[in-house]
């Protein structure tokens, strides 16, 4: 990286992070300041070890890991250029908390503590504004995403008919809604070097290497975005995008074969997974097929973090693979609740009519069956028609004549989830089968722990999501008993939080504010509450829940003691009045959702533009049909 661009990208860093600072103040600053050069794989600082400097990250990228106590090292963060690193050091003389390394080459800038000290005493401008910022980010840093925004990303063919050079295109066009963007591939670095061929000499040519490294670095400080397009094959050019880059998104036809491609196996497998790049899968499909397939096969053979199914033809689709690599896309969960679920398709219908696209979606319990319905993608009153005709009877009341394990056998239910499926996307999908990134959430009985599922058999996913202990049946898989994930974790806000990609987070949380009183001194005997049940519901004089209901609300108190967290971590919260809906009351369907429309039109009509635009798809302004071919 050239002097220039170092000291034009070190002025716009610290001018974010400290505001409107005096150019003296500034200038003062720089002094104390020193450069610091990683090669990917290169270890910062590791965790335990005395720490005594703050950095910032100028370009690169950089990925904090946490050993705990078992002795099991964890990825807690990733930092993009502009992030601050180790600032606990200037207040205290703990040790470094994580091992930080480089994913890529990295340059930074580092204040070691007797300099901040000096700040400290000869400019209070600067020192009442740094450790401002500083107190500020720590003070917001447990509710954002851990992982920073990529800003070089390579797009890797790993199929014949991979459309890498349009796909680029389309999202270079997308992305430009949110900033600058450079579409660069061998023949830009010929063409820029004067070189021809200087793009496929590979990377040991130490000089070679110098001339493309700091031509990359230049185009990196310029941009917001860099797509970096690589060749059909492993090339030197291939191989050096694959290390110079923050994210790869492998390009594949799904129609081929999922078999591992060339450039995977020279260029990807066998790196370090301290200083490699984050793979996105991108399987490519054409516009009229109903719902994808066999994506478990593509899955299996490589370490890719997500995949993202995409209709390339279909606009709609490419906004959303922008939103998911510019780390913006918009994640909607749903609680779980019973028939109070059925709320979630009225607050749905409310979004959509506002315009706000959804591009990942996971839920618990009854939420989870919902999510199922939204990561469909089909249209919504088919989705509207297929959970009425879903829930036009009870799918809770087949009780057992002998319940052993459970009140209720699950067939019914089990049939419900099975025929809406078939008519949602016309076969027995996965979850990874489903248009929209989709999770849901269990509850491992066999281990004790929450249980996250994103791949497997979607029916039996939802249905184990949705085994209500003591009321359905838990579901096996892999020798461990899985049952209602509500029981750990109701509204999995967090999970969504922490998904890659997912900037923005709605909510949808179906708990009651104030408990219900029951004003009795003891609990009345069983012949004393049968009799009451036969009274007309006006007259009775115990108000206690069914068993069923004490049942589905006993197991999820633990959740509902997490919920001023969860909804910390939401961004757009919805709390429909659902005070007089039973759990069972399945037969409301239509006035259910119907509750959950009004208050999600209300909560969404509270809103300014302003506050709306974070959920809003950008609409790009360059829909004339002019395309710029400009690398």
């Amino acid at each position: 990286m050239t002097h220039d661009y170092k000291e034009e990208l070190l002025t716009q860093h610290l001018q974010n992070l400290l505001g409107n600072i005096d150019s003296n103040s500034l200038s003062l600053l720089k002094e104390h300041l020193e450069w610091v050069g990683l090669a990917a794989g290169q270890t910062l600082m590791t965790q335990g070890e005395p720490g005594t400097t703050v950095y910032l990250t100028i370009s690169g990228r950089m990925r904090a890991y946490v050993v705990d106590a078992d002795g099991v090292e964890h990825m807690v963060r990733e930092m993009a250029r502009g992030e601050i690193i180790g600032e606990m050091s200037l207040y205290t003389d703990e040790p470094r908390s994580a091992t930080v390394v480089a994913i890529r080459d990295s340059v930074l800038v580092s204040l070691n503590k007797v300099a901040f000290n000096t700040l400290l005493a000869n400019n209070a401008q600067v020192s009442i504004e740094l450790t401002r910022r500083i107190i500020k980010r720590l003070q917001t840093v447990q509710t954002r995403s851990n992982l920073a925004r990529p800003v070089i990303i390579a797009l890797f063919p790993i199929t014949e008919d991979a459309q890498e050079r349009d796909i680029a295109q389309q999202l270079r066009e997308k992305l430009l809604l949110t900033g600058s963007v450079r579409i660069v591939d061998a023949v830009t670095i010929d063409r820029e070097l004067q070189t021809p061929g200087i793009s496929q000499i590979a990377a040991e040519d130490i000089e070679t290497n110098r001339r493309i490294a700091l031509l990359l670095d230049e185009i990196e400080a310029a941009n917001d975005y860099v797509l970096l397009v690589g060749d059909s094959g492993p090339s030197a050019w291939t191989q050096r995008c694959s290390r110079h880059s923050d994210e790869i998104l492998l390009l594949a036809d799904a129609t081929k074969s999922p078999v591992l491609h060339e450039t995977e196996i020279l260029c990807l497998m066998g790196r370090s997974g301290r200083s490699e790049a984050t793979e996105t899968l991108v399987l490519l499909h054409p516009a009229d097929l109903r719902c994808p397939a066999g994506t478990n096969a593509w899955l299996d053979r490589r370490p890719v973090s997500i995949h993202v199914h995409i209709r390339p033809d279909l606009d709609r689709d490419m906004c959303r693979l922008a939103r998911i690599v510019s780390c913006t896309a918009v994640g909607l969960v749903f609680a779980g609740g019973g028939a109070r679920g059925c709320a979630h398709l009225g607050i749905y219908r409310a979004l959509k009519e506002q315009g706000i696209e959804i591009d990942f979606v996971g839920g618990t319990s009854i939420g989870s069956a919902m999510a199922c319905f939204v990561a469909s993608d089909q249209p919504l009153e088919m989705v509207m028609q297929t959970a009425r005709k879903a829930f036009s009877v009870n799918p809770t009341g087949d009780f057992n004549a002998v319940p052993l394990l459970s009140l209720i056998s699950g067939r019914r239910l089990k049939r419900v989830v099975a025929a809406s499926t078939l008519n949602l996307l016309g076969n027995e999908a996965n979850l990874e089968d489903l248009w929209k990134n989709f999770f849901c959430v269990a509850s491992n009985y066999s281990q004790a722990t929450e249980h996250i599922m994103r791949r497997g058999n979607l029916i039996k996913s939802v249905l184990a999501s949705t085994a209500i202990p003591g009321a359905l049946p838990p579901v096996l898989e892999n020798g461990d008993l899985l049952f209602d994930g509500g029981t750990f974790n109701n509204f999995p806000v967090d999970i969504m939080r922490s998904t890659r990609g997912v900037g923005q987070v709605i909510g949808v949380d179906l708990s009651f504010g104030k408990p219900r009183r029951i004003e009795l001194e003891i609990v009345p005997s069983g012949w004393a509450l049968f009799l009451d049940y036969l009274r007309p519901r006006s007259k009775r004089r115990y108000k206690f829940p069914s068993l069923l209901s004490y049942l589905m609300n006993v197991t999820i108190l633990y959740s509902k003691s997490r919920q001023h967290v969860s909804r910390a971590l939401t961004d757009l919260y919805f709390n429909p009045p659902l005070h007089r809906v039973g759990m069972l009351q399945w037969t409301k369907f239509d006035d259910i959702v119907q509750k959950g429309y009004i208050h999600g039109q209300e909560v969404l009509g509270t809103l300014s533009p302003s506050q709306l635009k974070p959920f809003m798809p950008q609409h790009n302004s360059n829909d004339s049909g002019k395309v710029d071919h400009s690398v």
